[in-house]
């Protein structure tokens, strides 16, 4: 996640959830319970770059709120002290977070906080979703949500929104009985 950020809380009808932008469902689907959730997230301030403009229209986050984050490792260390992250299954809309987050605990020195091997604890939210719905292209999350007859909630790309909207999506999959 170069541009780190973090999220937790549940999904707008649905699935709890866990660190943002790194969307992690978090427990068993339940709708009820997850529709009266918070929603959290933990901001990670950048250690070697700056919020660009296009990732400020983007997000619509800036420079002065990513500076209040917290560093990577601190917010590797609250998924797993805080959110049993090692022993948590989470997902993601595509490989990319689970690829970005391998990456940067490499680069920053700092535990993979979702246990190992990497793979084996994560979902590709997506190709379940294109698989379900029989479809022969992926599609994007906001596509998805189109498809799946479910709100965009919030701002696209921003972490904490992204991570409502998939846990709404995996919701939706596991109404079909197609999330494991």
């Amino acid at each position: 996640m170069a541009r780190v950020r973090w999220k937790s809380g549940a999904g707008p009808t649905g699935s709890p959830s866990a660190p943002g932008r790194r969307t992690a469902p978090r427990g068993e689907p339940d709708e009820q319970r997850a529709r009266n959730a918070p929603r959290h997230r933990i901001l990670v301030r950048p250690a070697r770059s700056r919020v660009s403009a296009f990732c400020a229209r983007l997000t619509g986050l800036t420079q002065a709120e990513v500076a209040g984050g917290v560093p990577f490792a601190e917010a590797c260390r609250t998924l797993v002290e805080e959110y049993d992250a090692r022993r948590r299954p989470w997902a993601s809309w595509g490989d990319y977070d689970r690829r970005q987050f391998e990456r940067q605990c490499r680069a920053a020195a700092v535990a993979y906080p979702f246990g190992r091997p990497a793979e084996a604890g994560h979902t590709n939210a997506k190709v379940v979703f294109t698989e379900a719905y029989g479809l022969r292209k992926r599609p994007g999350m906001d596509g998805a949500l189109c498809i799946a007859g479910l709100p965009l909630e919030g701002r696209h790309h921003r972490g904490e929104d992204d991570a409502w909207n998939i846990a709404a999506l995996v919701l939706d999959l596991a109404r079909r009985g197609a999330w494991a």
